[in-house]
């Protein structure tokens, strides 16, 4: 017998600040929901812009929020503090903190600021308890090293976005008891490998993002990209799991409800 559960995804991590999406977020955000996207995370980049971020999450049922300065802007803006980040967490919608990481492919020069901000968005998810959102490329050894000797000064959770690292970093940070989000980057065609990680991953450490307005995932692939589109990576998803699609929805939903505790269903 079918499920007839209507579908009910969550597009983990998506921009709707960016500029692509100016003037069209009542649409957007409808085409989400017609998609079976009940719920979003709107990230800001730049602490600068977090009102902006904020307001977006203000105005929209289902739009949650998080901050922190992405590893790639960390030598153009202030180093956040943790107390300014954990002021942010006062805010019923603020639900994540970052994204930051590590990012050598563009920015390795900027190395020591990012490990530095890294460490401070660190101490500020472990004060909130809220979920820190990992941006990781080119960069593995440091970031299992980090986050192997920050877990052990002192828990904290954790989601590696748009995860599309090696098995290696892959198992480090399962093996910390954080989880793998899974963006359209798993459905491109040469993405074999990448399929196999999260094919061996456990399920309930599985979420699902877009990373919006990038990577969208095929048939929508080379054009910009947007929450309604979680639902086609999710089909790859199921498709790896061997699951149905709602029974895969379902489970990456329950996953966010655990991880992103404020955002919970």
């Amino acid at each position: 017998m079918q499920d007839a559960t209507p579908l009910s995804l969550v597009d983990s991590h998506c921009h709707l600040d960016f500029p692509d999406f100016d003037g069209e977020h009542d649409a957007l955000i409808d085409r989400a929901r017609a998609a079976g996207v009940a719920r979003m995370v709107t990230i800001c980049t730049r602490l600068r812009q977090e009102p902006s971020v904020r307001a977006l999450a203000e105005a929209h049922d289902g739009v949650f929020y998080a901050a922190g300065t992405h590893p790639m802007s960390v030598a153009d803006e202030p180093m956040a503090t943790v107390e300014q980040l954990v002021a942010l967490a006062d805010h019923p919608k603020f639900v994540g903190i970052g994204e930051t990481g590590l990012d050598y492919h563009y920015t390795a020069d900027s190395a020591a600021q990012q490990q530095e901000s890294l460490r401070i968005h660190i101490e500020a998810a472990r004060r909130t308890r809220l979920p820190l959102i990992i941006h990781a490329r080119d960069a593995d050894d440091d970031m299992a090293r980090i986050l192997t000797d920050e877990h052990r000064a002192g828990a904290f959770n954790c989601v590696m976005h748009c995860f599309s690292s090696g098995m290696a970093l892959a198992r480090t940070t399962l093996d910390l008891g954080f989880y793998l989000s899974m963006s359209g980057i798993a459905a491109f065609p040469r993405s074999a490998e990448l399929r196999d990680i999260f094919a061996a991953a456990p399920l309930d450490r599985i979420l699902v993002e877009t990373d919006s307005p990038y990577l969208a995932p095929p048939p929508h692939r080379g054009r910009r990209n947007e929450p309604a589109y979680v639902a086609h990576t999710a089909a790859k998803g199921a498709e790896i799991f061997g699951l149905s699609l709602a029974e895969f929805a379902k489970a990456t939903s329950r996953n966010f409800d655990r991880l992103f505790w404020k955002a919970a269903a």
